[in-house]
C-alpha cells in the first residue's frame, strides 16, 4: 500500500502522540511477555524500558532511515533460561543475562563488519525473493496460532486446590492410581465471551482501516483495541454477580499494586547483576567462572546466527513496504550494528535480547504511516512509561483475546506482505515452484530443530531449506568446452539472423 507517511515526513505532533501509542500496543503484549514467561524476578517494566533505550540506539545506528521498533526477543528464550539453571543464585542469572546478550550482540558487529566489506550482492543471490518472499509469509503464519489462541481466552484466572488422580507405573506399566491434592488454575472467561471480545476489536480495526477518514483510518489498533477493553470490562462488571464468574474477563487485581515501590520502579537488570561484586556469587553453585561463561556463550551465540537470518527477513519485508532497499540504504551493517549494540543496550535495563518486531513492521503497513520520528516517540513512550505504573498496568490488564483480535489482522498483514513478493516470480517454472513449496510446508508445518541448547526456529529451518534448494536448482551445468560454447553461441546467433531475414522476405512479399 501507498505511505500515507514517508521515512523522512513528520506528521503532526497529535498524530505523532496517536501514532506512537499505536506501535507501543502493537508491541507491548510480546515485549512483556518473556520477561514474564522467564520469571526469577525480571519485570516487563524494565523489559519495556530496555525495548526503548535499544530502540533509539538502532534508529541512531542506522541514521533514522529504518522505521522498526526493536521489542524481547523469543530465540533466546532457551538462552536465557540457562542463565539461571545449575542452581545459580539470582545475582549469577542476572550476569549471564547480560553477558548473554553481550555475545549475541558481538556475532552481530562481527557479521556487520564482514558485510561491510563484502557488500551485500551475496545476499540477492542466495536469498532472491523466491526465497525472501514466502519467509517473510512464514513469519506471520508462525504467528497464528498465537493469535487465535490469544482471540479465544481471557486474563482472569483463578486457583483451587483439587484432587487429581496420578498413575502409579511400574515397569513401564500403569499398575494403578491415587488421588493427590494440586493447585489447578482455571480462566473464568466462556471461550465464546472472549471470542466476541476479540471479534469486536477486529471487526472496529477492519471498519477503522478500511472506511474510517483521516484520523480514524491512520489509528485503528487504538480504536479497535479500546472499544474491545470497553466490552469485556462491560462482562467483567456483571461477572461479579453470583454465579456469573464465567463473564470475567479482565483481571483487575494488579491494580492493586499501585501503592507499592516496585510498581513504579522498574528491576533493571544490570541493578542486580551487579551484585555480584558484593559477594552474591558463590563459585560452588555453578562451578567456575570461566565455566559458566562457556555454558552463556554456548547458549546464546548459535542463537545469534538463526536470528541473522529473521534480521534479514524482517528488513527486506519493511524495504517491500516503504518501497526503499534498506540494505542499501543506510545498508546491511548498519541495520546489523543496531540491532546488535541495540540488543545489547536492551539487556542492561531489561535483561532482554532485543530484535526487531514483525508487529511493528505490521503497523506500518496497515497505518501507511512509515515516520521514524514515530518509532523515535514510541521509544520515549516505552521509556517513560515503565515508570508510570497505572499505564504500565492498564496496558498489562489489556486481555488476551482483545490482543489477540489485532494480532489476527498484524500477523495476517505480515503474511500477505511476504507473497507481495512473489507477484514477479514466475511459478510457473518448477525451480520457482519447488523452492516455495519446500518454504511454506517447512515454516507451516512446524519445523523446529533443537540442537542441545539451541533452539532453530521454524522460520529459520524454513529460509536455510529454501536457500539451499534454491541452490540446487540452480546448478548451471558446463558440459561443453569454452570452444564448443563459442561455436553453440555463433549458431544461435546464425538461427536469430536466419529467422529476422524470413519475417522480413514475408512482410515484402
Amino acid at each position: 500500500m501507498k505511505m500515507i507517511y514517508g521515512v523522512k515526513d513528520v506528521p503532526k505532533w497529535g498524530q505523532t502522540i496517536l501514532f506512537s501509542l499505536q506501535q507501543l500496543l502493537a508491541i507491548l503484549a510480546a515485549t512483556i511477555a518473556v520477561p514474564m514467561i522467564i520469571g526469577n524476578g525480571m519485570q516487563p517494566s524494565a523489559a519495556l524500558f530496555g525495548a526503548g533505550v535499544g530502540t533509539i540506539v538502532y534508529l541512531a545506528f542506522t541514521r533514522f532511515k529504518s522505521p522498526v521498533f526493536l521489542g524481547s526477543s523469543f530465540a533466546f528464550l532457551g538462552s536465557m533460561s540457562a542463565a539461571f539453571a545449575g542452581g545459580a543464585s539470582m545475582s549469577l542469572g542476572y550476569l549471564g543475562l547480560l553477558l548473554g546478550a553481550l555475545f549475541a550482540g558481538l556475532v552481530y558487529v562481527i557479521i556487520a563488519i564482514a558485510v561491510k566489506f563484502a557488500g551485500t550482492k551475496w545476499i540477492d543471490k542466495i536469498m532472491p525473493a523466491v526465497v525472501i518472499g514466502p519467509t517473510v509469509a512464514i513469519i506471520g503464519l508462525s504467528l497464528a496460532g498465537n493469535a487465535i489462541g490469544d482471540l479465544m481466552s481471557g486474563s482472569a484466572t483463578y486457583t483451587v486446590i483439587e484432587e487429581v488422580l496420578k498413575p502409579i507405573i511400574q515397569g513401564g506399566e500403569i499398575v494403578g492410581g491415587h488421588l493427590v491434592e494440586e493447585e489447578v488454575t482455571y480462566t473464568y472467561a466462556n471461550t465464546f465471551i472472549a471470542l466476541l471480545c476479540g471479534l469486536v476489536t477486529l471487526g472496529v480495526t477492519v471498519v477503522c482501516s478500511v472506511y474510517g477518514k483521516k484520523l480514524l483510518k491512520m489509528i485503528p489498533f487504538i480504536i479497535g483495541i479500546l472499544s474491545g477493553y470497553a466490552v469485556a470490562a462491560i462482562f467483567t462488571g456483571f461477572s461479579y454477580i453470583e454465579g456469573a464468574e464465567c463473564l470475567r474477563v479482565i483481571d483487575f487485581s494488579p491494580f492493586s499494586t499501585l501503592g507499592t515501590a516496585e510498581a513504579w520502579y522498574p528491576n533493571f537488570a544490570f541493578l542486580t547483576a551487579f551484585d555480584v561484586f558484593g559477594g552474591g556469587y558463590n563459585p560452588g553453585e555453578a562451578g567456575t567462572i570461566g565455566a559458566y561463561i562457556g555454558t552463556i556463550a554456548v547458549a546464546y551465540i548459535p542463537v545469534a546466527f538463526v536470528v541473522f537470518a529473521e534480521h534479514i527477513a524482517d528488513h527486506k519485508n519493511i524495504s517491500s513496504i516503504i518501497e526503499t532497499d534498506l540494505l542499501k540504504d543506510p545498508g546491511l551493517h548498519r541495520t546489523l550494528l543496531g540491532d546488535g549494540v541495540g540488543s545489547i543496550a536492551g539487556a542492561f535495563f531489561g535483561g532482554c535480547p532485543n530484535t526487531t518486531y514483525g508487529e511493528s513492521v505490521g503497523c506500518v503497513a496497515i497505518s501507511g504511516n512509515a515516520s521514524v520520528v514515530t518509532i523515535l516517540v514510541t521509544a520515549a513512550m516505552a521509556i517513560v512509561s515503565a515508570f508510570l505504573a497505572p499505564f504500565t498496568l492498564f496496558l498489562s490488564s489489556i486481555p488476551k483475546c482483545v490482543m489477540g483480535g489485532v494480532c489476527v489482522a498484524l500477523y495476517g498483514f505480515i503474511a500477505v506482505s511476504g507473497l507481495k513478493m512473489l507477484q514477479k516470480v514466475d511459478l510457473n517454472e518448477n525451480k520457482n515452484l519447488f523452492v516455495v513449496s519446500v518454504i511454506l510446508i517447512a515454516g507451516v508445518g512446524g519445523m523446529v530443530l533443537n540442537i542441545g541448547a539451541v533452539t532453530v526456529t521454524e522460520v529459520a529451518c524454513a529460509l536455510i531449506l529454501g536457500i539451499l534448494t534454491n541452490l540446487l536448482v540452480n546448478i548451471k551445468r558446463k558440459d561443453k568446452t569454452p570452444a564448443e560454447e563459442v561455436a553453440s553461441e555463433e549458431v544461435e546467433e546464425e538461427v536469430k539472423e536466419e529467422v529476422k531475414e524470413e519475417a522480413v522476405n514475408e512482410e515484402v512479399q
